[in-house]
Protein backbone atom coordinates (compact mmCIF):
# COMPACT_ATOMS: atom_id res chain seq x y z
CA UNK A 1 0.00 0.00 0.00
CA UNK A 2 1.39 3.39 -1.04
CA UNK A 3 2.24 5.61 1.89
CA UNK A 4 0.86 9.11 2.14
CA UNK A 5 3.66 11.62 1.58
CA UNK A 6 4.19 14.93 3.36
CA UNK A 7 4.03 16.94 0.13
CA UNK A 8 0.64 15.38 -0.61
CA UNK A 9 -0.76 16.47 2.73
CA UNK A 10 0.63 19.92 3.55
CA UNK A 11 0.79 21.09 -0.05
CA UNK A 12 2.73 24.17 -1.09
CA UNK A 13 0.89 24.51 -4.41
CA UNK A 14 -2.08 23.01 -6.20
CA UNK A 15 -5.38 21.71 -4.92
CA UNK A 16 -5.26 20.13 -1.43
CA UNK A 17 -5.82 16.40 -1.46
CA UNK A 18 -6.15 15.65 2.24
CA UNK A 19 -6.48 19.09 3.80
CA UNK A 20 -9.22 20.84 1.87
CA UNK A 21 -11.44 22.81 4.20
CA UNK A 22 -14.71 24.35 3.11
CA UNK A 23 -14.54 28.09 3.85
CA UNK A 24 -17.46 29.92 5.43
CA UNK A 25 -18.65 31.07 1.99
CA UNK A 26 -18.70 27.59 0.45
CA UNK A 27 -22.46 26.95 0.64
CA UNK A 28 -23.33 30.27 -0.99
CA UNK A 29 -20.72 29.55 -3.65
CA UNK A 30 -22.22 26.13 -4.37
CA UNK A 31 -25.72 27.53 -4.79
CA UNK A 32 -24.51 30.34 -7.05
CA UNK A 33 -22.58 27.93 -9.25
CA UNK A 34 -25.56 25.70 -9.84
CA UNK A 35 -27.88 28.61 -10.73
CA UNK A 36 -28.00 28.69 -14.56
CA UNK A 37 -27.23 31.90 -16.42
CA UNK A 38 -26.72 34.21 -13.44
CA UNK A 39 -23.29 35.80 -13.32
CA UNK A 40 -21.02 35.21 -10.34
CA UNK A 41 -18.19 37.29 -8.93
CA UNK A 42 -15.80 35.70 -6.45
CA UNK A 43 -13.47 38.14 -4.71
CA UNK A 44 -11.00 38.11 -1.87
CA UNK A 45 -7.31 38.15 -1.00
CA UNK A 46 -4.83 35.69 -2.47
CA UNK A 47 -4.09 32.47 -0.63
CA UNK A 48 -7.48 32.45 1.03
CA UNK A 49 -8.86 29.52 -0.99
CA UNK A 50 -10.99 31.14 -3.73
CA UNK A 51 -9.82 29.13 -6.73
CA UNK A 52 -9.54 25.90 -4.73
CA UNK A 53 -13.11 26.30 -3.46
CA UNK A 54 -14.45 26.97 -6.95
CA UNK A 55 -12.79 23.86 -8.37
CA UNK A 56 -13.96 21.71 -5.44
CA UNK A 57 -17.52 23.03 -5.78
CA UNK A 58 -17.55 22.40 -9.53
CA UNK A 59 -16.35 18.87 -8.88
CA UNK A 60 -19.05 18.35 -6.26
CA UNK A 61 -21.64 19.49 -8.82
CA UNK A 62 -20.02 17.16 -11.40
CA UNK A 63 -19.49 20.02 -13.88
CA UNK A 64 -15.75 20.61 -13.50
CA UNK A 65 -14.84 18.81 -16.72
CA UNK A 66 -17.29 20.89 -18.75
CA UNK A 67 -16.11 24.24 -17.35
CA UNK A 68 -13.65 26.36 -19.31
CA UNK A 69 -11.03 27.94 -17.06
CA UNK A 70 -9.28 31.08 -18.33
CA UNK A 71 -6.85 33.44 -16.63
CA UNK A 72 -5.89 37.01 -17.38
CA UNK A 73 -2.27 36.08 -16.67
CA UNK A 74 -1.98 34.28 -20.03
CA UNK A 75 -1.88 36.20 -23.29
CA UNK A 76 -3.75 33.53 -25.25
CA UNK A 77 -6.45 33.42 -22.57
CA UNK A 78 -6.83 37.21 -22.58
CA UNK A 79 -7.51 37.13 -26.32
CA UNK A 80 -10.20 34.48 -25.83
CA UNK A 81 -11.72 36.37 -22.88
CA UNK A 82 -12.16 39.48 -25.02
CA UNK A 83 -14.03 37.39 -27.63
CA UNK A 84 -16.50 35.75 -25.22
CA UNK A 85 -19.32 38.29 -25.77
CA UNK A 86 -19.29 37.49 -29.48
CA UNK A 87 -19.88 33.78 -28.90
CA UNK A 88 -23.15 31.89 -28.45
CA UNK A 89 -23.79 29.44 -25.63
CA UNK A 90 -20.36 29.59 -24.00
CA UNK A 91 -21.33 27.13 -21.26
CA UNK A 92 -19.66 27.77 -17.89
CA UNK A 93 -16.54 29.94 -18.14
CA UNK A 94 -14.29 31.03 -15.29
CA UNK A 95 -12.22 34.18 -15.79
CA UNK A 96 -9.55 34.20 -13.09
CA UNK A 97 -7.38 37.21 -12.19
CA UNK A 98 -10.07 39.56 -13.52
CA UNK A 99 -8.26 42.55 -12.03
CA UNK A 100 -5.42 42.05 -14.53
CA UNK A 101 -7.59 42.69 -17.57
CA UNK A 102 -7.43 46.03 -19.37
CA UNK A 103 -10.23 48.53 -18.79
CA UNK A 104 -11.90 47.96 -22.18
CA UNK A 105 -12.14 44.19 -21.64
CA UNK A 106 -13.54 44.70 -18.13
CA UNK A 107 -16.24 46.96 -19.53
CA UNK A 108 -17.03 44.47 -22.30
CA UNK A 109 -17.44 41.66 -19.76
CA UNK A 110 -19.62 43.84 -17.54
CA UNK A 111 -21.97 44.56 -20.46
CA UNK A 112 -21.95 40.89 -21.42
CA UNK A 113 -22.88 39.72 -17.91
CA UNK A 114 -25.73 42.21 -17.91
CA UNK A 115 -26.98 40.88 -21.25
CA UNK A 116 -26.79 37.26 -20.06
CA UNK A 117 -28.80 38.15 -16.96
CA UNK A 118 -31.46 40.08 -18.89
CA UNK A 119 -31.87 37.26 -21.39
CA UNK A 120 -31.79 34.62 -18.62
CA UNK A 121 -29.48 32.58 -20.81
CA UNK A 122 -29.50 29.02 -19.52
CA UNK A 123 -26.56 27.94 -21.67
CA UNK A 124 -24.02 30.58 -20.68
CA UNK A 125 -22.64 31.38 -17.27
CA UNK A 126 -19.69 33.68 -16.56
CA UNK A 127 -17.73 33.42 -13.32
CA UNK A 128 -15.34 36.22 -12.43
CA UNK A 129 -12.59 35.57 -9.90
CA UNK A 130 -10.42 38.40 -8.59
CA UNK A 131 -8.86 40.14 -5.65
CA UNK A 132 -10.69 42.39 -3.21
CA UNK A 133 -13.19 44.80 -4.78
CA UNK A 134 -13.34 42.86 -8.05
CA UNK A 135 -17.11 43.20 -7.92
CA UNK A 136 -16.89 46.94 -7.35
CA UNK A 137 -14.57 47.24 -10.32
CA UNK A 138 -17.06 45.36 -12.50
CA UNK A 139 -20.08 47.35 -11.33
CA UNK A 140 -18.20 50.57 -12.04
CA UNK A 141 -18.66 49.85 -15.76
CA UNK A 142 -22.33 48.94 -15.42
CA UNK A 143 -23.94 50.44 -12.33
CA UNK A 144 -27.16 48.45 -12.72
CA UNK A 145 -25.27 45.13 -12.86
CA UNK A 146 -25.16 44.77 -9.09
CA UNK A 147 -28.65 43.24 -8.82
CA UNK A 148 -28.04 40.91 -11.77
CA UNK A 149 -25.08 38.99 -10.36
CA UNK A 150 -24.11 37.11 -7.24
CA UNK A 151 -21.03 38.20 -5.32
CA UNK A 152 -19.22 35.84 -2.99
CA UNK A 153 -16.64 37.56 -0.82
CA UNK A 154 -13.89 35.45 0.68
CA UNK A 155 -12.49 36.99 3.84
CA UNK A 156 -9.71 35.76 6.10
CA UNK A 157 -10.56 32.30 7.35
CA UNK A 158 -11.51 32.09 11.04
CA UNK A 159 -9.19 30.23 13.39
CA UNK A 160 -11.62 27.31 13.55
CA UNK A 161 -11.16 26.70 9.82
CA UNK A 162 -7.36 26.93 10.06
CA UNK A 163 -7.48 24.50 12.97
CA UNK A 164 -9.62 22.14 10.89
CA UNK A 165 -7.00 22.18 8.12
CA UNK A 166 -4.20 21.33 10.56
CA UNK A 167 -6.27 18.56 12.13
CA UNK A 168 -6.90 16.94 8.75
CA UNK A 169 -3.19 17.03 8.02
CA UNK A 170 -2.32 15.52 11.38
CA UNK A 171 -4.77 12.67 10.82
CA UNK A 172 -3.45 12.01 7.31
CA UNK A 173 0.14 11.71 8.58
CA UNK A 174 -0.70 10.25 12.03
CA UNK A 175 1.07 13.05 13.86
CA UNK A 176 0.43 15.83 16.36
CA UNK A 177 1.95 19.26 15.81
CA UNK A 178 3.14 20.66 19.14
CA UNK A 179 3.00 24.22 17.82
CA UNK A 180 -0.42 24.08 16.16
CA UNK A 181 -1.74 26.97 18.26
CA UNK A 182 1.21 29.15 17.24
CA UNK A 183 0.64 28.30 13.59
CA UNK A 184 -3.04 29.20 13.87
CA UNK A 185 -2.22 32.58 15.44
CA UNK A 186 0.52 33.35 12.94
CA UNK A 187 -1.21 32.34 9.71
CA UNK A 188 -3.69 35.26 9.87
CA UNK A 189 -6.43 33.24 8.23
CA UNK A 190 -4.39 32.13 5.21
CA UNK A 191 -4.68 28.45 4.28
CA UNK A 192 -1.59 28.81 2.11
CA UNK A 193 0.60 30.08 4.96
CA UNK A 194 -0.81 27.39 7.23
CA UNK A 195 0.28 24.72 4.76
CA UNK A 196 3.76 26.27 4.56
CA UNK A 197 4.27 26.43 8.33
CA UNK A 198 2.98 22.89 8.84
CA UNK A 199 5.19 21.59 6.05
CA UNK A 200 8.32 23.06 7.64
CA UNK A 201 7.31 21.78 11.09
CA UNK A 202 7.27 18.26 9.70
CA UNK A 203 10.55 18.69 7.81
CA UNK A 204 12.35 19.86 10.96
CA UNK A 205 11.09 16.71 12.71
CA UNK A 206 12.09 14.41 9.83
CA UNK A 207 8.47 13.53 9.14
CA UNK A 208 8.24 13.00 5.39
CA UNK A 209 5.39 10.49 5.19
CA UNK A 210 2.65 8.71 7.14
CA UNK A 211 3.84 7.51 10.57
CA UNK A 212 2.98 3.97 11.63
CA UNK A 213 3.03 5.05 15.28
CA UNK A 214 1.60 8.41 16.38
CA UNK A 215 4.41 10.98 16.53
CA UNK A 216 4.28 14.32 18.34
CA UNK A 217 6.60 16.94 16.93
CA UNK A 218 9.20 18.63 19.12
CA UNK A 219 10.21 21.98 17.67
CA UNK A 220 9.86 25.65 18.60
CA UNK A 221 7.70 27.90 16.50
CA UNK A 222 10.56 30.41 16.39
CA UNK A 223 12.76 27.89 14.58
CA UNK A 224 10.01 27.04 12.10
CA UNK A 225 9.35 30.70 11.38
CA UNK A 226 13.07 31.38 10.99
CA UNK A 227 13.35 28.64 8.38
CA UNK A 228 10.27 29.87 6.54
CA UNK A 229 11.48 33.48 6.49
CA UNK A 230 14.95 32.43 5.34
CA UNK A 231 13.37 30.59 2.45
CA UNK A 232 11.03 33.46 1.61
CA UNK A 233 13.84 35.99 1.85
CA UNK A 234 15.64 34.40 -1.08
CA UNK A 235 12.56 34.96 -3.21
CA UNK A 236 11.13 38.19 -1.87
CA UNK A 237 13.95 40.32 -0.43
CA UNK A 238 14.88 41.78 -3.81
CA UNK A 239 11.22 42.46 -4.59
CA UNK A 240 10.66 44.19 -1.25
CA UNK A 241 13.85 46.21 -1.64
CA UNK A 242 13.00 47.23 -5.21
CA UNK A 243 9.56 48.41 -4.20
CA UNK A 244 10.74 50.20 -1.05
CA UNK A 245 13.41 52.20 -2.88
CA UNK A 246 11.03 53.18 -5.67
CA UNK A 247 12.26 54.21 -9.14
CA UNK A 248 15.43 55.54 -7.53
CA UNK A 249 16.78 55.50 -4.01
CA UNK A 250 16.95 58.97 -2.47
CA UNK A 251 17.97 58.88 1.15
CA UNK A 252 17.22 62.62 1.28
CA UNK A 253 13.52 62.09 0.62
CA UNK A 254 10.67 60.73 2.66
CA UNK A 255 10.85 57.22 1.24
CA UNK A 256 7.21 57.15 0.04
CA UNK A 257 7.43 53.63 -1.40
CA UNK A 258 9.02 52.30 1.77
CA UNK A 259 6.24 53.95 3.74
CA UNK A 260 3.55 52.33 1.56
CA UNK A 261 5.11 48.89 1.99
CA UNK A 262 5.34 49.43 5.74
CA UNK A 263 1.66 50.41 5.91
CA UNK A 264 0.67 47.24 4.09
CA UNK A 265 2.85 45.10 6.34
CA UNK A 266 1.09 46.52 9.39
CA UNK A 267 -2.37 46.13 7.94
CA UNK A 268 -4.76 43.35 8.88
CA UNK A 269 -5.75 42.98 5.25
CA UNK A 270 -4.04 41.96 2.02
CA UNK A 271 -5.33 45.14 0.43
CA UNK A 272 -5.17 48.76 1.54
CA UNK A 273 -6.85 51.93 0.37
CA UNK A 274 -3.98 54.38 -0.04
CA UNK A 275 -6.29 57.41 0.08
CA UNK A 276 -7.51 56.32 3.50
CA UNK A 277 -4.01 55.60 4.80
CA UNK A 278 -2.77 58.98 3.60
CA UNK A 279 -5.64 60.66 5.44
CA UNK A 280 -4.66 58.76 8.58
CA UNK A 281 -1.00 59.74 8.17
CA UNK A 282 -1.13 63.44 7.21
CA UNK A 283 2.60 63.94 7.72
CA UNK A 284 3.13 61.83 4.59
CA UNK A 285 0.41 63.22 2.35
CA UNK A 286 2.93 65.40 0.52
CA UNK A 287 5.21 62.49 -0.35
CA UNK A 288 3.02 59.39 -0.57
CA UNK A 289 0.11 61.44 -1.90
CA UNK A 290 2.10 62.75 -4.83
CA UNK A 291 3.41 59.35 -6.01
CA UNK A 292 -0.19 58.12 -6.00
CA UNK A 293 -1.92 61.16 -7.48
CA UNK A 294 0.70 61.92 -10.14
CA UNK A 295 0.69 58.32 -11.40
CA UNK A 296 4.27 57.57 -10.33
CA UNK A 297 3.23 54.47 -8.38
CA UNK A 298 1.15 53.09 -11.25
CA UNK A 299 3.95 53.68 -13.76
CA UNK A 300 6.55 52.18 -11.44
CA UNK A 301 4.59 48.96 -10.98
CA UNK A 302 3.59 48.65 -14.63
CA UNK A 303 7.15 49.04 -15.92
CA UNK A 304 8.74 46.54 -13.52
CA UNK A 305 7.84 42.89 -14.27
CA UNK A 306 9.32 41.87 -10.90
CA UNK A 307 6.06 43.02 -9.26
CA UNK A 308 3.62 41.41 -11.69
CA UNK A 309 2.72 38.37 -9.59
CA UNK A 310 3.09 40.05 -6.22
CA UNK A 311 1.51 43.51 -6.13
CA UNK A 312 -1.46 45.01 -7.95
CA UNK A 313 -2.56 48.65 -7.89
CA UNK A 314 -5.96 49.85 -9.09
CA UNK A 315 -5.49 53.37 -10.44
CA UNK A 316 -9.21 54.11 -10.16
CA UNK A 317 -9.81 53.11 -6.55
CA UNK A 318 -6.21 53.60 -5.31
CA UNK A 319 -6.40 50.17 -3.68
CA UNK A 320 -3.11 48.32 -3.46
CA UNK A 321 -3.31 44.54 -3.19
CA UNK A 322 -0.71 41.98 -2.24
CA UNK A 323 -1.38 39.01 -4.50
CA UNK A 324 1.09 36.49 -3.12
CA UNK A 325 0.33 35.47 0.49
CA UNK A 326 3.95 34.42 0.99
CA UNK A 327 5.13 37.94 0.18
CA UNK A 328 2.59 39.37 2.59
CA UNK A 329 3.79 37.00 5.30
CA UNK A 330 7.40 37.95 4.57
CA UNK A 331 6.93 41.73 4.87
CA UNK A 332 4.80 41.30 8.00
CA UNK A 333 7.65 39.55 9.76
CA UNK A 334 10.84 41.31 8.66
CA UNK A 335 12.72 43.60 11.08
CA UNK A 336 11.73 46.94 9.61
CA UNK A 337 14.42 49.11 11.18
CA UNK A 338 17.09 46.68 9.97
CA UNK A 339 15.50 46.38 6.52
CA UNK A 340 15.27 50.16 6.20
CA UNK A 341 18.97 50.59 6.99
CA UNK A 342 19.96 47.76 4.66
CA UNK A 343 18.34 49.38 1.65
CA UNK A 344 19.78 52.82 2.35
CA UNK A 345 17.28 54.71 4.50
CA UNK A 346 18.90 55.62 7.80
CA UNK A 347 16.03 57.75 9.07
CA UNK A 348 12.40 57.00 8.39
CA UNK A 349 10.87 58.96 11.24
CA UNK A 350 9.71 62.34 9.97
CA UNK A 351 8.39 65.00 12.31
CA UNK A 352 7.35 67.62 9.75
CA UNK A 353 4.67 67.31 7.09
CA UNK A 354 6.78 68.83 4.32
CA UNK A 355 10.45 68.92 3.44
CA UNK A 356 10.07 72.36 1.81
CA UNK A 357 7.40 75.07 1.73
CA UNK A 358 7.57 77.60 -1.09
CA UNK A 359 6.88 81.27 -0.37
CA UNK A 360 6.64 83.52 -3.44
CA UNK A 361 4.77 86.37 -5.10
CA UNK A 362 2.12 85.45 -7.67
CA UNK A 363 4.12 87.03 -10.46
CA UNK A 364 6.84 84.43 -9.87
CA UNK A 365 4.59 81.40 -10.09
CA UNK A 366 6.38 80.13 -13.19
CA UNK A 367 9.61 79.73 -11.21
CA UNK A 368 7.81 78.32 -8.15
CA UNK A 369 5.87 75.76 -10.17
CA UNK A 370 8.97 74.56 -12.03
CA UNK A 371 10.84 74.22 -8.74
CA UNK A 372 7.90 72.33 -7.24
CA UNK A 373 7.81 69.93 -10.20
CA UNK A 374 11.55 69.26 -10.06
CA UNK A 375 11.49 68.57 -6.32
CA UNK A 376 8.42 66.33 -6.41
CA UNK A 377 9.86 64.33 -9.30
CA UNK A 378 12.68 63.52 -6.89
CA UNK A 379 10.06 62.33 -4.36
CA UNK A 380 10.59 65.33 -2.08
CA UNK A 381 7.58 66.55 -0.11
CA UNK A 382 6.81 70.17 -1.02
CA UNK A 383 4.07 72.58 0.00
CA UNK A 384 3.00 74.56 -3.06
CA UNK A 385 -0.31 76.40 -2.79
CA UNK A 386 -1.65 75.44 -6.22
CA UNK A 387 -1.16 71.75 -5.46
CA UNK A 388 -3.12 72.12 -2.21
CA UNK A 389 -6.10 74.12 -3.47
CA UNK A 390 -8.57 71.27 -3.02
CA UNK A 391 -7.52 70.90 0.62
CA UNK A 392 -7.71 74.64 1.30
CA UNK A 393 -11.30 74.89 0.02
CA UNK A 394 -13.74 75.89 2.81
CA UNK A 395 -10.85 76.22 5.27
CA UNK A 396 -9.79 79.32 7.16
CA UNK A 397 -6.89 80.08 4.81
CA UNK A 398 -4.73 81.84 7.38
CA UNK A 399 -5.31 79.10 9.94
CA UNK A 400 -4.44 76.48 7.32
CA UNK A 401 -1.30 78.15 5.97
CA UNK A 402 0.08 79.58 9.19
CA UNK A 403 1.31 76.32 10.79
CA UNK A 404 2.93 75.19 7.53
CA UNK A 405 5.29 78.17 7.45
CA UNK A 406 5.72 78.27 11.22
CA UNK A 407 6.71 74.65 11.82
CA UNK A 408 5.24 72.03 9.50
CA UNK A 409 7.91 72.39 6.79
CA UNK A 410 11.52 71.46 7.51
CA UNK A 411 12.69 74.36 5.33
CA UNK A 412 10.95 77.41 3.89
CA UNK A 413 12.27 78.39 0.45
CA UNK A 414 11.62 82.09 -0.17
CA UNK A 415 11.65 83.41 -3.76
CA UNK A 416 12.75 86.99 -3.19
CA UNK A 417 11.81 88.96 -6.27
CA UNK A 418 11.05 92.64 -6.60
CA UNK A 419 7.33 91.83 -6.13
CA UNK A 420 7.73 89.81 -2.94
CA UNK A 421 7.45 92.66 -0.35
CA UNK A 422 4.44 94.19 -2.05
CA UNK A 423 2.01 91.25 -1.84
CA UNK A 424 -0.48 90.64 0.97
CA UNK A 425 0.07 86.89 1.18
CA UNK A 426 3.86 87.06 1.11
CA UNK A 427 3.68 89.50 4.02
CA UNK A 428 1.48 87.02 5.89
CA UNK A 429 3.77 84.08 5.12
CA UNK A 430 6.94 85.96 6.07
CA UNK A 431 5.34 86.91 9.39
CA UNK A 432 4.82 83.20 10.09
CA UNK A 433 8.39 82.12 9.38
CA UNK A 434 10.39 85.20 10.46
CA UNK A 435 11.28 83.64 13.82
CA UNK A 436 12.78 80.59 12.13
CA UNK A 437 15.92 82.30 10.85
CA UNK A 438 17.69 81.28 14.04
CA UNK A 439 16.66 77.67 13.43
CA UNK A 440 18.57 77.54 10.13
CA UNK A 441 15.30 76.73 8.40
CA UNK A 442 14.97 79.60 5.90
CA UNK A 443 16.57 79.34 2.44
CA UNK A 444 16.39 82.60 0.46
CA UNK A 445 16.60 82.67 -3.32
CA UNK A 446 17.57 86.20 -4.36
CA UNK A 447 16.27 87.31 -7.75
CA UNK A 448 18.67 89.54 -9.66
CA UNK A 449 16.02 92.29 -9.95
CA UNK A 450 15.65 92.56 -6.20
CA UNK A 451 17.88 94.97 -4.22
CA UNK A 452 19.33 92.95 -1.34
CA UNK A 453 18.75 95.80 1.12
CA UNK A 454 15.02 95.15 1.03
CA UNK A 455 15.57 91.94 2.95
CA UNK A 456 18.39 92.63 5.36
CA UNK A 457 17.47 89.63 7.51
CA UNK A 458 18.12 87.21 4.66
CA UNK A 459 21.66 88.48 4.18
CA UNK A 460 22.53 86.85 7.49
CA UNK A 461 21.97 83.33 6.09
CA UNK A 462 23.24 81.45 3.09
CA UNK A 463 21.07 81.66 0.02
CA UNK A 464 21.00 81.18 -3.74
CA UNK A 465 21.28 83.72 -6.56
CA UNK A 466 18.74 83.57 -9.40
CA UNK A 467 19.44 85.53 -12.57
CA UNK A 468 16.13 86.41 -14.23
CA UNK A 469 17.94 87.04 -17.54
CA UNK A 470 19.55 83.60 -17.71
CA UNK A 471 18.10 80.18 -18.60
CA UNK A 472 15.38 79.35 -16.07
CA UNK A 473 15.42 75.57 -16.46
CA UNK A 474 19.15 75.17 -15.94
CA UNK A 475 19.10 77.37 -12.84
CA UNK A 476 16.09 75.63 -11.35
CA UNK A 477 17.69 72.22 -11.90
CA UNK A 478 20.79 73.47 -10.11
CA UNK A 479 18.69 74.87 -7.25
CA UNK A 480 16.82 71.56 -6.99
CA UNK A 481 20.08 69.64 -6.64
CA UNK A 482 21.31 72.06 -3.97
CA UNK A 483 18.08 71.71 -1.98
CA UNK A 484 18.18 67.91 -2.19
CA UNK A 485 21.78 67.89 -1.00
CA UNK A 486 20.84 70.21 1.87
CA UNK A 487 18.04 67.87 2.87
CA UNK A 488 20.41 64.91 2.66
CA UNK A 489 22.93 66.56 4.98
CA UNK A 490 20.22 66.90 7.60
CA UNK A 491 19.70 63.14 7.77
Amino acid sequence: MKKILLEEVFKLSGIPTYTFVKPMEYTKLLISLRTPGRGLVIEGPSGIGKTTSVIKALSELDIENTTLKLTARKKEDRELISQLPEMDNIGIVIVDDFHRLDEDTKKTLADYMKTLADEENQNSKLIIVGINKAGDSLVKFASDLNNRIDTVKFESNPETKVKELIKKGEEALNIELNISDDIINNAHGSFHITQLLCNWTCILNNIIEYQEILVTTEVSFELVQEKVLDELSRVFYDIARSFATGPRLRKEGRAPYLRILYWIANSDEWSVNLDYLISQNPSHKGSVGQVVEKGYLESFLNTNPIFTDVIHFDKNTHILNIEDPKFFYYIRNIEWSKFSNQIGYTNTNFESKYDFALSFAGADRKVAEKLFECLTESEISVFYDKNEQHRILAEDVEAYLGPIYKSEATYVVVLLSNDYPNRIWTKFESTQFKNRFGEKSIIPIWFSDCPRSLFDKTTEVGGIEFDIKSDYDAQINEITNLLIRKLGDRI
